[in-house]
Formats: structure tokens, C-alpha cells, sequence
């Protein structure tokens, strides 16, 4: 399972270089930097959300979320 998440992230690597290589302008390398980190952005904007949700719902009843 790692041997497999090292070989996906080494091609991951490897397609971000070769976009870089092809890249028209400097500013491009801005605009993978960016469209590679935002979903993860949204993933932890959205994880966020869903914790303080459930800890606001969750003061009313106290075996809901436990700390």
C-alpha cells in the first residue's frame, strides 16, 4: 500500500514538472501551486465546519460529542 502511494506521488511529481516545463510564463507555476492546494483547502474549510456544527449541536446533549 505505501510502495503504491510513493509511485502515485512520484508521478504526481512528475506531471507538476512537465506542466511547469510547458508553462508559457512564470505566473503559470502561481496557478498549479494554487489548483493543486485547493482542494485540500476546501476539504479542511469543509471538516471545520462539520466539527464546529456538530460541537454547537452537541451542547444540548452531552453524550453526543464526547471531548
Amino acid at each position: 500500500m505505501r510502495i503504491q502511494l510513493l509511485l502515485q506521488q512520484q508521478d504526481n511529481i512528475d506531471i507538476i514538472k512537465q506542466k511547469l516545463a510547458e508553462a508559457p510564463d512564470e505566473q503559470y507555476g502561481i496557478g498549479i501551486f494554487i489548483g493543486n492546494m485547493l482542494p485540500f483547502v476546501v476539504l479542511v474549510i469543509l471538516a471545520y465546519l462539520m466539527y464546529s456544527y456538530m460541537k454547537n449541536k452537541s451542547n444540548g446533549d452531552e453524550n453526543l460529542l464526547d471531548d
